[in-house]
């Protein structure tokens, strides 16, 4: 690649050649490995910081601790079952998304295994663009909810019916996205089902 090449390429912040053949080559190393794994390497690999969790009991303290250490004072949560988290260790949220909420506590719809990508919908996120979450994402998935890549997650989001606002996330060191603000954090609880 020429050096006028990659230089426009980081100007317009398009993804280098570089950064898609490191993830196509781990991907490739990777394609004979279980799911959970495959994803959990490609996740890391792109940013996001994963969290295996053998329990909800797990999930708390692990949500707990990335909260205090990120300095978390206010999170935007609409979900009832994840509200239930932050009302046991009694943290601020807001059921809207507001300028002042410094973190996302979500659900997702799948994982991507084929390059670590986190699939939202109106489900998780309502009507805002995932452009709008705040510097800090929180993701609490099941292992039963990764998929092998795109197809496999269409598929099944055609059978489930009316989903809207289909999008996707990936870590801050991901180019397969629109481009993320450089500084989002992307943390994933990911439990056993």
């Amino acid at each position: 690649m020429s050096l006028f090449k990659k230089l426009v390429g980081k100007i317009l912040n398009q993804p280098e050649e570089d950064d898609e053949q490191d993830l196509i080559k781990l991907g490739d190393q990777l394609k004979n490995a279980d799911l959970d794994y495959k994803f959990a390497q490609l996740f890391t690999h792109s940013g996001g910081f994963f969290n295996y969790c053998a329990d909800e009991a797990e999930a708390l303290q692990t949500l707990n601790h990335i909260l205090k250490i990120e300095s978390v004072k206010s999170v935007f949560c609409w979900d009832n079952d994840l509200k239930n988290f932050l009302d046991v260790i009694n943290v601020p949220y807001t059921t809207e998304l507001e300028l002042f909420n410094d973190c996302a506590f979500i659900t997702c719809e799948y994982l991507i295994a084929y390059d670590g990508r986190i699939m939202l919908s109106h489900n998780n996120i309502l009507h805002y663009h995932s452009s709008r979450l705040p510097e800090k994402v929180i993701i609490m998935a099941n292992v039963s909810q990764i998929v092998t890549n795109l197809n496999d997650a269409m598929s099944k989001i055609k059978r489930n019916g009316n989903i809207r606002n289909l999008t996707s996330i990936s870590g801050s060191n991901s180019k397969l996205d629109t481009p993320n603000k450089d500084n989002t954090k992307l943390f994933l609880l990911l439990l056993e089902d």
